[in-house]
This record gives structure tokens, sequence and C-alpha cells, in this order.
């Protein structure tokens, strides 16, 4: 069975039974009607994920994978802040009129500094340091600026990503500050082992573990029915990632790139509400 599922029933379960609700405190997020959305949750939730293993995709219920990895494309390739380069609709409430987020996500990686090597912007710097300097403690990129979050229309959830090369073994750590369990937790869990697939491949090395931390994990109070069901569904074998093995340029990378060979999964009739 997929290890992904047990991992992600076990932090549910976890929640459940020994979160914290905030009920009674004033809240940010509010469902479509208005009304407060408030959550059950855990602090400091650390899940580890060696892709050599298995791919870690949830079978209990489906994530959608293409649109995982168009989003993760959007954000780390083309450093986009616009829904309009995007092929799904998850951002469209937190975008103006012109299809903007702000000075948010794919804006900060596409900031520039200077090094002695050469000026790189965040992904440009984690790709050279991968092939040029591997054994760095230094490979990381963090999109939590606070000089910018005033201008972005949410700040960033999942905000830094930690690169560590260990002989010929790629492993990432990725922080993330606040996770919506239900909606996000395992599509982020693709995204950025697909990330860690693509920066392994084209720096010549093996992906190795994404260890995953997260700040606040939490359940909003009109997922709990749904996530009380979905835990009681029947669990599959882990598909097998497969890639493009002919790409050696991380930005010739697309969805088409990318597959699931045995991907089998539950229905979940239940649609999924989310809290802005």
């Amino acid at each position: 069975m997929s290890r992904a599922d047990d991992i992600f029933a076990a932090n549910m379960q976890d929640i459940l039974k020994n979160g914290v609700w905030d009920t009674d405190a004033e809240v940010r997020p509010r469902w479509a009607d208005g009304t407060p959305a408030h959550t059950v949750k855990k602090f400091c939730i650390v899940n580890r994920y060696d892709l050599r293993e298995e791919f870690p995709i949830l079978t209990m219920r489906r994530t959608a994978f293409r649109s995982c990895v168009d989003e993760i494309l959007w954000i780390w390739q083309k450093k986009s802040n616009n829904i309009r380069d995007l092929h799904s609709h998850i951002w469209d409430s937190w975008a103006d009129e012109t299809g903007s987020i702000g000075k948010a996500y794919g804006y900060q990686l596409a900031q520039k500094a200077l090094y002695k090597e050469g000026e790189f912007d965040q992904v440009d710097r984690v790709l050279f340091d991968l092939k040029h300097n591997p054994s760095s403690r230094r490979i990381l990129t963090n999109l939590y600026n606070f000089q910018d979050l005033h201008e972005m229309h949410l700040y960033p959830c999942a905000y830094s990503m930690t690169f560590n090369v260990s002989g010929n073994v790629l492993n990432g750590i990725l922080n993330q500050r606040s996770n919506d369990m239900l909606t996000a937790n395992n599509w982020n869990v693709v995204q950025y082992s697909v990330l860690l697939c693509m920066f392994a491949q084209v720096s010549g090395l093996q992906a190795g573990e994404l260890v995953h931390v997260i700040a606040d994990a939490h359940i909003y109070d009109r997922h709990v029915p749904i996530v009380e069901k979905m835990l009681q569904n029947p669990r599959h074998a882990a598909p097998k990632l497969v890639m493009d093995t002919s790409i050696s340029d991380f930005y010739r990378f697309t969805v088409d790139s990318f597959s699931l060979e045995g991907y089998q999964w539950e229905s979940l009739d239940e649609k999924i509400p989310v809290a802005i």
C-alpha cells in the first residue's frame, strides 16, 4: 500500500484526536457564505518521503497530478505570478483584474542577486550550485520576503526549499508555515517531489528524500466529515513516476514530460470547499 496514504492518515487521525480548535478565536479565513472558517490543528508535523522507494501520491482519493505539475512549473520554471500563465483555476480567488497575485511565489523566485560568479535569480542559483558546488550547505530558496508581503495577495504557504547533496543523492526540505491538510497537503508533496526529481535529473543526481515540515497543520471545520469518510476508503499501491529522461535542461520540462504508471485511486464524491 502507498506510504503516502499511511502518512496522511496518521496525520489526520492525530489532528482529529489531539489537535487544538480555534473555535473561540477570531480568524481571517472565511467560507464563501461569509462564515468564519475555523480549524483544528497540530503544531509542527514533520513527514519524510523517500523517492527512491515510491512516489508519494494519495490513493485513498485522487490527487490531480497534471495540475500539480502545471502549478509547480508555473512557479519555478515560468516564475510567473499571473494566473493567465496557469492552466487551472486554483488561484482565481487571489488574483486581481489583470490576473496578478501580486509580488508572490514566482515573482520572488525571479528576483536576481549579484554573486561572485555572476547574477542569478533564485532558481538559477540552485541549478548552478547543484552542478558546480554540490557540497554547499547554502542551496536554498525563500519566498517569504518581508519587504514585499504587503504587495502579495496571499502570503506564501510553502515558502522555503532547502537542497542538500549527499554523495550522488539530492535531498530536500520543504518548509511550510500553514497547510490546509485535506485540500493541499498531498498536492504540495506531489509538487515538490516532482521538483526534486527534475533538479536531480538535470544535475546528474538521484532524487532521495523530501522532508516536509509544516508549522500549522490544520483541518477546517467543514472538512472534518469528509476526512472521516475518506479515511475509511481502501488504499492501493503507489504508482510509478515516469519522466522524460532525455531532458537535461530544467527549462525544457513540460507537463507532458511526466506521467504516472499504475495510478489507482478511490472516488471522493463530496465537493471540498476552500476557505479564502
